[in-house]
């Protein structure tokens, strides 16, 4: 009689138990390049609503209070500066999503590439 199991059948088995494991492994995600065209018109809109609000506000308040250039030029700038905070405050949550998901920017995927080589 034989005291111990067979190391061939054991190796073959646990051969066997990795392939089927690595066969119903889900496939890594990779990021579409939608979602970063979703990001990028956000950001672009959230620049734009900015300065159309700022000229907006500013053209009103020139009109009736008869300082034509004024409140038009501050206001757009305001409207300026607020559309940029608000790209800002938008991709920094974009790079906190990714840096949870464990995705890697672009670029910084091609570096790591190349130094594979």
């Amino acid at each position: 009689m034989n005291d111990g199991p067979d190391p061939k059948r054991l190796s073959e088995l646990e051969d066997r138990l990795k392939a089927l494991r690595k066969s119903q492994e889900p496939a890594p995600r990779k990021e579409s390049h939608v979602s970063q065209a979703q990001a990028g018109w956000r950001m672009v809109t959230e620049l734009v609503v900015g300065l159309l609000l700022g000229f907006g506000i500013g053209y009103g308040l020139d009109s009736l209070f008869g300082t034509k250039p004024i409140f038009l030029i501050l206001f757009t700038l305001f409207g300026f500066a607020g559309g940029v905070r608000a790209m800002m405050k938008s991709a920094a949550e974009i790079q906190q999503q990714n840096a949870q998901a464990g995705t890697k920017p672009a670029a910084s995927a091609k570096t790591d590439d190349m130094k594979d080589d």
